[in-house]
């Protein structure tokens, strides 16, 4: 229960950079809402992975460039998703940007990224 909390916490600091980011790139970069979302996804995986490596998983033992090319392999999945997502939900169903990365957001990381996280990236299993 403590890592599954720790994991979100890493994972709102991480959704909070991520969601900074791509208000930022729209609001004062006029950046497109999908490029800007997978930009804030971008730097959301980076420290959400060094914060799960680090603290959330304690895994700081194991051999950084398997964990890495692990987590790539996940973060480009969680990428796709959270970038498809917000593209229908803004596109094709009307809601706001803001409101469709957080409805996205969400769902990716409880159905998606914890679970592949502790079960795969973080293991000493895989």
């Amino acid at each position: 229960m403590i890592t599954f909390l720790k994991a979100n916490i890493a994972s709102l600091i991480a959704s909070l950079s991520d969601f900074i980011m791509t208000v930022l790139l729209v609001q004062w970069g006029k950046t497109a809402v999908v490029t800007a979302a997978a930009s804030g996804t971008i730097t959301g995986g980076i420290i959400n992975f060094l914060i799960g490596r680090h603290w959330v998983f304690r895994a700081g033992d194991e051999k950084a460039a398997r964990q890495l090319w692990k987590y790539a392999l996940v973060w480009t999945g969680n990428l796709l998703l959270n970038t498809g997502g917000v593209y229908v939900l803004t596109s094709q169903a009307g809601l706001h940007y803001t409101l469709s990365k957080v409805m996205t957001s969400l769902l990716v990381a409880f159905l998606y990224n914890y679970p592949l996280q502790k079960n795969f990236v973080f293991s000493n299993n895989c």
